[in-house]
């Protein structure tokens, strides 16, 4: 089982497979906070966390139709501390019976609120997560910010002294691993630079049909290839972008999630995988594929369906390196296909596998993951606008660190 601080992953148990479903989904305005943040008229304020998920629930609640009184759960999920989820709670006028400060990225959190809500602990739990990264300024890698990009686990600034990004290796930042991955697949597979233009390209063309995208203009080769290096050989195009937020997701015990304003999400099957020893090896040569397949595997067995069946897929995409790990990884193409399996539309709507269809984190918003689960949610209600793909009912989101992979299964609520 994974274990994020005080909370730990239930294990992919068939028990709790459909057992919870989500209801109602809730996100801020990325994209107008982002060019706010950027111009700073007169009167501006920058966000408060507390602002942006207050935001997100009260979106996500008229989205479910249920009633504030409905809610009995509450859990928070920050990036950098927050209140605690009793405060958050009553702060959001709920009633909560259940309340858990919820880990932060988006791989743990959501399979223990189905735990939870299986267990009886609540019958319906709001999920929030906020973020205000970019309107407090910080940085992420580096050894000079005093105060963010890539802190330790302590809150100390700077790189900080663990196995996982410095030592024995002197990165301060994960795009210093994506970089070097990149840099074998090319000495492995003939990659070039350009090669890698084609994921960039194709998740910015899914955002700029968002009206919420932070980044909608068309990105070109010219671009791309004329943008800053951030770690050699990956450009500023290849790495996710940082933006203030909050997503808020409602989730029912399933058999109280019929008949409400939209077709209920059920959250069918999850899986955790870790390297746990030959990390460079794994991370560099592998791509992290063993992990990718046994936490892959796992999570479509807990759901009862197949590779086959998964018509959609949110992948982690803070580089765009890293998304084609997990393509390849999970099995949607074969290893050292996954760039001109990009090239040739397979990983948009038509293609085998439509994947990041509202932007993902490269160009629609950088929420750790949360607002890939509401792309996959409004999927499967078949609300997703031009990149809807076409009688979905299976969709796979994945939360991969480059030393662990969390995928999480969704099944369309009306199929058997």
């Amino acid at each position: 089982m994974a274990g994020y601080g005080a909370i730990t992953m239930p294990p992919p148990d068939r028990a709790f497979s459909r057992k919870a479903s989500i209801v109602g989904i809730g996100e801020t305005d990325y994209g107008a906070d982002y060019q706010a943040e950027r111009k700073r008229p007169e009167g501006w304020e920058a966000p408060t966390e507390e602002k942006l998920l207050t935001t997100a629930f009260e979106r996500a609640l008229a989205d479910s139709g249920l009633d504030r009184e409905d809610i009995d759960g509450v859990t928070t999920s920050f990036t950098y501390g927050g209140p605690p989820a009793g405060d958050v709670a009553k702060m959001l006028g709920v009633n909560a019976r259940f309340c858990l400060a919820n880990g932060n990225i988006m791989a743990g959190p959501l399979p223990v609120a189905c735990a939870a809500i299986a267990a009886g602990k609540a019958d319906t739990i709001a999920m929030v997560f906020a973020v205000a990264s970019r309107s407090a300024g910080r940085l992420f890698g580096g050894m000079t910010h005093e105060t963010g990009g890539g802190g330790d686990a302590d809150g100390e600034g700077g790189a900080p002294a663990s196995y996982y990004y410095f030592h024995p290796w002197g990165w301060s930042s994960q795009a210093a691993h994506w970089a070097m991955i990149f840099a074998h697949y090319q000495w492995k597979y003939g990659a070039r630079e350009q090669d890698l233009y084609e994921v960039a390209r194709q998740v910015r063309e899914h955002a700029r049909a968002q009206a919420s995208a932070v980044m909608t203009r068309e990105l070109t080769l010219d671009d791309y290839l004329a943008s800053r290096y951030i770690v050699r050989p990956l450009h500023l195009f290849d790495i996710c972008i940082v933006n203030d937020g909050a997503v808020c997701l409602i989730v029912r015990r399933a058999d109280m999630a019929r008949g409400l304003r939209h077709v209920p999400v059920d959250v069918a099957g999850w899986s955790w995988a870790k390297i746990r020893r030959n990390k460079l090896h794994t991370m560099v040569r592998e791509q992290l594929r063993p992990q990718l397949q046994q936490a892959g595997g796992e999570a479509l067995a807990m759901a009862g369906v197949s590779l086959a069946d998964i018509r959609h897929f949110e992948g982690y995409d803070a580089s765009s390196m890293h998304l084609v790990n997990q393509v390849e990884g999970y099995g949607f193409t074969a290893p050292g296909t996954g760039l001109a399996f990009c090239r040739d539309g397979q990983m948009t709507v038509g293609g085998r596998i439509p994947t990041n269809t509202a932007g993902g984190n490269l160009s629609h918003a950088y929420m750790q993951g949360w607002s890939q689960v509401a792309e996959a949610v409004r999927q499967l209600r078949h609300e997703a606008g031009q990149y809807q793909v076409p009688g979905i009912r299976v969709s796979m989101t994945s939360l991969a660190q480059t030393d662990q992979a969390h995928p999480i299964v969704y099944i369309r609520g009306d199929c058997a």
